[in-house]
Order: C-alpha cells, then sequence, then structure tokens
C-alpha cells in the first residue's frame, strides 16, 4: 500500500473548511483540564499551535485565556476560515501565519506553549521536536493530541462493513509506520522521540467516547480524510455514494463510532 507523502499534508484539508469544520468532531473537555491542571495554561501564556486548520482548539486557547497566540497554517484556505471563525475572540491576541512550521521565523524561548491537534504526525518528528524545544522557554510545555476515528483495537461493525472501501487508498501517515501501532497511539515510539528532543516530564493518556453519527455526520466527517481529499472526482464521488449507501441501508442512519484522542504533553527542563 502506498503512503501518503508529508507535504502533501500541506495542502491535503482545504479544498473545504466550511466541512472540515463541520464534520470533524471536536476535542473532549479532558484536553483543556490537562492544558491548565498539568500545564499551567493561563492569561500569562503566549502559545503557538501547529496546524490549527479551521480553528477547533485555537478557539478552546483563546477561551483559555492565553496571553497570545501564533498559529501556524500552511494552508491559505483554512488560514482565511481560521481568521474569519476568530475574528471576534482572537482580537488582539492571534496571529496567523500562514506558512510551514519548518518556515515560521519564530522567537526561541518565547512560548510557553506549543500544541498540535491531529497534525503532528504530517512533520518530520525529529527535527520538528527539536525546533519545539529551541521555541519554548524553559519550564514551557509541549502538547501534541490526536482525534482518531475508531477504535483500532476493537471490533467495529462500521469499519469492518466500510473496510473494502480503503483497501485500495494510500495508507495516511497517521497510520503509523510498518505494523506498528497508529501513530497518534504508538506510546513507545512518541516517549522516545520526546525523550531524544530532551523534555522530561513525560506523560499521556488516552480519551474514549463513543458517538451515534447519524448519514450527514458519517459524510462530512469520511469527506475530510486526507485519503479520500486526494482521490479524483469521480473516484471520491463513488467512494461517497458507497459509504452513503452502507451508512443508509445497513445502519439506518445511526452509525455508532468509538473515538480516541491520545493525549501528550512534556516539559521543556
Amino acid at each position: 500500500m502506498a503512503s501518503i507523502p508529508l507535504q502533501e499534508g500541506q495542502r491535503a484539508f482545504g479544498s473545504d473548511p466550511a466541512n472540515y469544520e463541520r464534520g470533524r468532531p471536536n476535542y473532549p473537555p479532558q484536553l483543556y483540564e490537562i492544558l491548565q491542571q498539568e500545564c499551567g495554561i493561563g492569561p500569562t501564556t503566549h502559545t503557538f499551535e501547529i496546524g490549527p486548520g479551521t480553528g477547533q482548539v485555537t478557539r478552546g486557547l483563546l477561551g483559555l485565556g492565553v496571553a497570545h497566540l501564533t498559529a501556524i497554517e500552511p494552508d491559505e484556505r483554512l488560514s482565511g476560515f481560521l481568521a474569519e471563525a476568530c475574528r471576534d475572540e482572537g482580537v488582539g491576541r492571534l496571529e496567523i501565519l500562514t506558512l510551514t512550521f519548518e518556515a515560521a521565523p519564530l522567537v526561541e524561548r518565547a512560548f510557553g506553549l506549543g500544541i498540535a491537534a491531529t497534525a503532528f504526525h504530517w512533520l518530520e518528528a525529529g527535527p520538528a521536536l527539536a525546533k519545539v524545544f529551541r521555541l519554548l522557554r524553559p519550564g514551557g510545555w509541549w502538547v501534541a493530541c490526536w482525534n482518531i476515528f475508531n477504535d483500532p483495537f476493537t471490533p467495529d461493525p462500521f469499519r469492518e462493513a466500510t473496510s473494502h472501501l480503503f483497501r485500495d487508498l494510500a495508507k495516511t501517515p497517521s497510520f503509523g509506520e510498518g505494523d506498528r501501532r497508529p501513530f497518534g497511539l504508538d506510546v513507545e515510539a512518541r516517549t522516545q522521540e520526546l525523550t531524544a528532543a530532551g523534555f522530561q516530564r513525560i506523560s499521556s493518556t488516552v480519551v474514549r467516547r463513543t458517538m451515534i453519527l447519524d448519514t450527514d455526520s458519517v459524510l462530512a466527517l469520511y469527506a475530510t480524510f486526507s485519503q479520500v481529499t486526494r482521490l479524483l472526482e469521480g473516484d471520491r464521488l463513488q467512494f461517497m455514494r458507497s459509504l452513503k449507501r452502507i451508512a443508509q441501508d445497513e445502519f439506518e442512519g445511526k452509525v455508532p463510532r468509538t473515538f480516541l484522542t491520545p493525549i501528550y504533553w512534556a516539559q521543556r527542563p
């Protein structure tokens, strides 16, 4: 199975920002509890966010009252949507850089928090974490999390019913390498990377949620997957028609899904 190149992640999700915002479930409240209780995020925290997309976590961070937030989003379609979505709450506190993280000219030792939500697997982990480390002030925190839209370790009737639709599609970096766990759930690999970059006080947890999606919600979510957005239009329409038929006919428009949200946090000494 071919793999999607990392650089495709820079443009893979911006063709329909409104549907991305509608289709992607938000992050669980436990993320913000960790940011406040474990990382001490508050009104004096200067923050950078890698790959904010349409701004789900961006808005959450602004809601926590951070002093300043620099959002680094390489796709101008998403950064434009983000600017509009945060127009009111971001006044005076939100700066959006339409650049890759690698190219972003950020001041070293200037930030109390760096965060990436369902984005870090699109970067080369070693160089990216080295830059994250340099950007954080001593005592600053790095947080990485992922929304994973199935439980890979538990049989799922809908996943089994739709697995043939993905059989010939390219593999996203979020799947992990070889036979390893999905990227966000590979605690050993992620911890080793953080340790190698110099981080300490490394912790992680996984939040498990079960949701019932109607057919429209299923279609909106799956239309945001990088494996689907890169298909030719005819193939993409056929994929979505098949997905709709399964959700509607085999599940009567009520599809139970289990979502996992692994969260990692680590401190620069």
